[in-house]
């Protein structure tokens, strides 16, 4: 039987324990990272927080700004 047509466990069970072993810390990986949560979308809701003055503002002044609102 081609091995393409056999099923996985099948399959498995004619490795060697050693590499059993590690498709089953494989497949424990695929579980654990598909029950991750998905990261958050990046917020946008800054954007033209600065429209108005955005030409007397100074990059180093915009940095102490970007730093309170992070820490607001």
């Amino acid at each position: 039987m081609h091995t393409a047509t056999k099923p996985l466990e099948a399959l498995i069970q004619e490795l060697p324990p050693v590499l059993r072993s590690e498709v089953r810390d494989f497949v424990e990986f695929l579980l654990a990272k598909r029950e991750r949560p998905t990261p958050h979308r990046l917020r946008q809701d800054w954007a033209e927080a600065l429209k108005d003055d955005h030409r007397s503002t100074t990059s180093v002044e915009l940095q102490h700004h970007a730093l309170d609102w992070r820490t607001e």
